[in-house]
């Protein structure tokens, strides 16, 4: 099936597009870009080169895709990518920007929801079914596990890493790492319990939670130093608990926890 491209569209003859694609009124898409099949580009899209989509994305309204890194420092003639997979919602204004490191990829996974205004810094890596709501902004090297949920207003701290199934609350400022399976929200940021709901939607069952809950309490309410707390999640002997153990091990920044008024 051929590709519906508007009138108005530009399309340079060096861009790469598959099959079935639907290229609305003033689109840009630049030298260098590959589109894979059954996208849609609503009115204004820019795509800037080195940009790659899969198939079955839909991009909204005057999203920019591929701009420059926002680093005063950056040569814009390093060669960088936006590297983004199949089946993606980038609503209205959507911003990514290509990585500011040569060969670097600001990369996005697949089946993301990313609502009006959300900006997302070089560099980032979002992982797959992750959501972000509108007005929210991540900086440079952001990585975001799979099935994050990041509420409207948030900014987040250049370098930080969200957990899987992590929630982050309306307007919080993120400056630490992101713990999985948790609630954070607030100003500062801190832990307010687990991400009950979103994992009872994500099918864990009774005893994932008991896990969780264990793992919890150990890691924000028992006082206990930090070797101690890795101890003792290592000792559960449990998927879930590795998995937070492994993340605390890897969190060069450190990590929000739950505030001492909790």
């Amino acid at each position: 099936m051929s590709n519906t491209i508007h009138p108005t569209a530009f399309v340079d003859p060096a861009a790469e597009l598959g099959h079935g694609n639907r290229i609305g009124p003033n689109v840009v898409i630049e030298a260098g870009v590959r589109l894979g099949d059954d996208n849609t580009l609503h009115a204004g899209v820019v795509l800037k080169a080195g940009t790659s989509l899969g198939d079955g994305n839909a991009v909204h309204e005057y999203a920019v895709i591929g701009g420059l890194p926002q680093d005063i420092h950056f040569d814009p003639a390093v060669p960088s990518t936006v590297a983004i997979g199949n089946g993606n919602v980038l609503r209205e204004f959507v911003t990514i920007n290509r990585a500011s490191r040569e060969n670097g990829v600001t990369r996005v996974g697949d089946d993301n929801y990313l609502m009006t205004g959300v900006h997302l810094g070089h560099d980032c890596v979002l992982g797959d079914r992750v959501i972000i709501a509108p007005g929210t902004g991540l900086g440079g090297f952001v990585q975001v596990a799979d099935r994050a949920f990041i509420s409207g207003g948030v900014m987040v701290h250049q370098f930080v890493h969200i957990g899987r199934f992590a929630m982050i609350g309306g307007n919080a400022k993120i400056t630490r790492d992101v713990l999985p399976f948790m609630i954070t929200d607030g100003v500062p940021a801190s832990v307010h319990g687990l991400n009950r709901v979103g994992l009872r939607r994500a099918g864990f069952d009774a005893g994932q939670m008991r896990v969780l809950k264990q793992a919890y309490q150990l890691i924000h309410r028992s006082g206990k130093p930090l070797g101690a707390i890795l101890e003792g999640l290592d000792a559960m002997a449990d998927p879930l608990a590795g998995e937070l153990a492994d993340f605390i091990r890897a969190a060069e920044r450190g990590f929000h926890r739950e505030s001492r008024a909790a």
